[in-house]
């Protein structure tokens, strides 16, 4: 018996003085044993399914967000600015960039702003990469929000283009290059040069400089120097050349003001041009100042399917004390207008431009008006895409209708003089162009298109009181009219067009021809 005593006694636990002890010992195993139950890991199946319950929280977090935005306006509002990555490039250019972000008031207008606000500072040609984040305000101040705004600078601030440009219906051709040096200063300031060499036609050498929008500015600045050599010899008999420099006063979304002043010469070297065109030869002053207004809502300059634009340009010169300064009042327009059918992407787009000339000062009524700024009409390219007043007319060569005056005779000119084109004080055309989709896939995927079109036009002078003989219905009944159709090839920088010509009017002296033409027309 006793051995049995002593037996028990050293099956006894330690420190088990009670039951209630040894029970709470065992409960406090219990705990510890269900504690290392749950810092085992989890088997792969539930970590996948807690991942995917996350996920799925998530997005119904940021639907409910999107949601919300649409019904409601969420306010929220800018506490600070952060920029980080320039190390060149000043604040107070991206800052420039940013003030709508400031002025917003809700999370709507705020994502609208940044992504106009990186669309900005992509396009000043600064930064390889732009990135805007929005991320909570402080805890104190609620419905805030902080921008931070990441860019990396561009690696190399040289670029350089080259190119070189045909005109089928001029028979010419231009080579072009162009050299920038891009924010030399940190200002985003875009410093370039370019020479265009056209051995038929047009040379020009130039030299500029763009400072983007800063603090104080409204406004970007863009100031250029250029020397320009011209040959209208085929077409008019005299050679222009012009040393000058441009100043944009004012460049926004619509609206573009700028100063030009130039010292221009006008030459003959054949020693064949017309009287009129003899009595504009020599040197003259130009002094102007351009104001542009453009609104172009269309859905592409290249082969637009729906929408409008329309521009309106006026022009004064004379603006400088010199009796050598052309005094003249140039106002020209564009209208365009894309309707869609609903159907192979076809769309109707028509279109009427117009524009008038006329010298001011002592006299005026007398005086001709300044040469090179009248109005010419012809040249191949599309008026579809073309914002640049009364010049497209579909079958005429370059300079091709008009008035005109035959040049003086030589021996050497056994088949006739020739004619001098004189252009217009006052100019209109009008077009329609119907495109479609061609039925073959590969073609529609390039973008390539067919299109049957129709246009019409004519110029009259206004200038040495010919305004006093001028008839509105005579000048409707002697408008040019041509017809076609052929092929388009959109590309990112011209639009290519294989067509067919069919003149219906056209003056005895006009340089229009019905057949298969090339033609390219840049975008505008």
């Amino acid at each position: 018996m006793a051995n049995s005593d002593e037996e028990k006694q050293s099956q006894t636990p330690p420190n088990s003085e009670t039951t209630a002890e040894g029970d709470r010992e065992e409960n406090d195993v219990v705990e510890e044993d269900e504690n290392e139950d749950e810092e085992e890991p989890e088997p792969p199946h539930k970590q996948h399914k807690s991942r995917e319950s996350q996920l799925s929280e998530h997005r119904s977090r940021m639907e409910n967000l999107f949601r919300r935005m649409q019904r409601e306006r969420v306010n929220l509002r800018v506490h600070d600015l952060i920029i980080k990555g320039n190390t060149k490039t000043k604040d107070s250019i991206i800052e420039a960039e940013l003030e709508a972000l400031k002025n917003a008031s809700t999370m709507q207008e705020l994502l609208d702003a940044a992504g106009r606000a990186n669309a900005r500072l992509q396009q000043l040609e600064i930064f390889d990469s732009v990135k805007i984040t929005l991320d909570k305000g402080p805890p104190e101040l609620p419905d805030t929000a902080n921008v931070i705004v990441e860019v990396v600078e561009t690696s190399s601030p040289f670029t350089a283009e080259c190119g070189a440009y045909s005109k089928p219906a001029a028979r010419s051709w231009t080579a072009e290059g162009t050299l920038k040096y891009k924010n030399w200063f940190g200002y985003g300031d875009l410093w370039d040069g370019s020479v265009a060499y056209g051995p038929n036609q047009t040379s020009e050498v130039s030299a500029g400089v763009f400072l983007p929008r800063v603090k104080g500015l409204s406004t970007p600045v863009l100031a250029r120097a250029s020397l320009l050599s011209q040959d209208w010899q085929e077409f008019s008999s005299y050679k222009e050349r012009s040393l000058g420099f441009s100043l944009n006063l004012l460049s926004t979304k619509y609206h573009d003001l700028a100063y030009n002043l130039g010292w221009r010469t006008l030459t003959d070297p054949s020693q064949m041009s017309s009287r009129a065109v003899r009595r504009q030869l020599g040197h003259s002053l130009l002094s102007s100042l351009k104001y542009t207004f453009k609104i172009d809502r269309r859905d592409s300059s290249m082969r637009p399917t729906k929408g409008h634009a329309f521009v309106s340009t006026t022009q004064i010169g004379g603006l400088a004390p010199d009796h050598r300064s052309l005094r003249f009042l140039r106002q020209e327009f564009d209208l365009r207008y894309a309707i869609p059918f609903g159907f192979y992407r076809a769309a109707l787009n028509f279109g009427i431009s117009g524009g008038v000339l006329f010298p001011w000062g002592q006299g005026f009524l007398n005086k001709p008006s300044p040469l090179p700024e009248r109005f010419f009409l012809g040249g191949d390219f599309s008026p579809v895409c073309s914002l640049a007043g009364p010049t497209a007319m579909y079958g005429f060569k370059t300079r091709g209708l008009g008035p005109s005056e035959p040049r003086r005779q030589n021996r050497e000119n056994s088949d006739g003089p020739g004619r001098d084109y004189l252009g217009g004080d006052l100019a209109v055309t009008a077009f329609a162009d119907l495109s479609f989709d061609l039925p073959v896939k590969w073609l529609r995927e390039l973008g390539v298109h067919g299109h049957v079109f129709a246009g019409a036009g004519n110029l009259s002078k206004l200038t040495e009181n010919e305004f006093r003989n001028f008839s509105p219905q005579k000048f409707l009944e002697s408008f040019r009219i041509s017809v076609g159709g052929g092929v388009v090839v959109p590309t990112k920088i011209f639009r290519l067009e294989a067509n067919y010509y069919y003149l219906l009017k056209q003056h005895e002296h006009d340089r229009g021809k019905t057949g298969f033409r090339f033609s390219f027309s840049p975008r505008f």
